[in-house]
């Protein structure tokens, strides 16, 4: 008798348990627009997946776009009604609002396992996900590199090709001089567009600068604009000079759009504003005999460090022990699940912060996006996160404008410099 009291007992102790550890729990989740997690249906089938692991925990969706969603989330958080979570960036998720202590610090999700599988792959994406005392507010599924592209038909029919290397897609700064000389010498210009009409794709013109004598745009601690270097000087001014030439060209019109659509028409050899979801979106737009190859930068050493782009999740702090538990669970399927990981990259069209993903496009329609994996192991400094982004990025295309318009590059360059500099909080 005493021990079937004792038995039921346990009972009453452990069914409170179960109930608890099974409770409905209703979390939330938005998503700026990163490749098809801005599909509904794409959306609503990977939950499912996670729904049949946890049936107990319902996930809704509101779909963010880049016009109106930071607007959206200032509101949220001014109101109380964040979501629980959010799929960004780095620039967003750590230095904005995880910064301002909107967000948890999910360093639990940072195993030693992942980790030392984020790391193989890039170390820039683990130091890019944590603030500057250690705290996590970001745990990565994807990244891309942003490359240039080539005309490969041109290049070889000028005598260009000599200068890059195709198998690992590099090229020296000399390399580049001497096929935009070969290239003008041949008959082709423009060869290649400096646009600086206004910030759209940037980080192309930046990626120019920064590689051509291997500067550094920001100092290593990502509190300080350095475009004032030694190299990065000399870069600009080799560009102006190579203007000045008349073996490449600059526009103060146009932005990153309208010189890709420059290259896919056939008026210009090469594009600096390149990746997948480029080479994917413009491929129908290419006029007949243009063969696309995507490049890294020109480097003076032949070793590119490229600019990139880290999407994954964060968790905002809403007081809610539960929702949190249910949104780290959320984020552990969509990133660590065997099965569901690679879906999940698979899904946004860019590539596994994870290594041991591998490849996610063999044998799919997106096998093509395979070919941009070589770019991954360039992936430059993450500087992204400084202080003053939105303004520095003004600044950028102005210095572009001035430079281009015959203004001292050193001058013009300190102007940015104090400009950016005096935005950073």
């Amino acid at each position: 008798m005493k021990k079937l009291f004792a038995l039921l007992l346990c009972l009453m102790m452990v069914l409170p348990m179960v109930a608890v550890a099974e409770e409905n729990v209703a979390i939330t989740l938005w998503t700026y627009p990163i490749g098809n997690w801005t599909n509904a249906e794409t959306v609503d089938a990977i939950i499912a997946e996670f729904n049949k692991v946890h049936p107990n925990i319902s996930v809704s969706v509101q779909y963010l776009d880049y016009t109106s969603g930071d607007d959206q989330v200032t509101t949220a958080i001014e109101a109380g009604t964040t979501p629980d979570i959010i799929m960004e960036g780095p620039e967003r998720l750590v230095t904005n609002w995880g910064a301002a202590g909107k967000m948890l610090d999910i360093s639990d999700l940072w195993t030693e396992e992942a980790l030392a599988d984020i790391s193989a792959t890039s170390e820039a994406v683990v130091a890019a996900c944590k603030s500057p005392d250690g705290k996590f507010y970001e745990y990565p599924l994807c990244m891309t590199t942003h490359c240039m592209v080539i005309d490969r038909a041109a290049f070889e029919a000028a005598g260009a090709l000599q200068y890059i290397n195709e198998e690992t897609r590099t090229w020296t700064t000399e390399g580049f001089v001497n096929a935009l000389r070969a290239l003008a010498g041949a008959g082709y210009f423009p060869t290649g567009i400096v646009y600086c009409g206004g910030q759209g794709g940037d980080q192309g013109t930046r990626a120019l600068v920064n590689n051509l004598y291997s500067g550094k745009f920001t100092n290593a601690e990502h509190t300080a604009y350095t475009a004032d270097s030694e190299e990065n000087i000399k870069a600009l001014q080799l560009l102006a000079d190579l203007v000045n030439e008349g073996v490449l060209a600059a526009d103060p019109s146009i932005v990153a759009g309208d010189e890709i659509a420059l290259f896919c028409n056939g008026t210009a050899k090469m594009s600096f504003c390149w990746n997948a979801s480029a080479a994917v979106s413009n491929k129908a737009s290419l006029a007949e005999g243009i063969d696309p190859l995507p490049m890294a930068f020109p480097s003076d050493d032949g070793v590119p460090e490229l600019c990139g782009g880290i999407w994954g999740f964060g968790i905002f702090d809403n007081g809610d022990e539960a929702r949190a538990n249910a949104a780290k669970e959320f984020i552990r399927f969509v990133c660590d699940d065997a099965a569901q990981g690679s879906k999940s990259v698979y899904a946004t069209g860019f590539f596994p912060v994870r290594a041991s993903l591998g490849d996610v496009y063999a044998g799919t329609e997106k096998a093509e996006n395979a070919e941009f994996a070589v770019f991954m192991p360039y992936l430059g400094d993450y500087y992204n996160v400084t202080g003053g982004w939105a303004v520095q990025r003004t600044e950028w295309w102005n210095l572009l404008q001035r430079v281009f318009a015959g203004g001292d590059v050193a001058t013009e360059v300190a102007t940015y410099v104090t400009n950016a500099n005096a935005s950073i909080k």
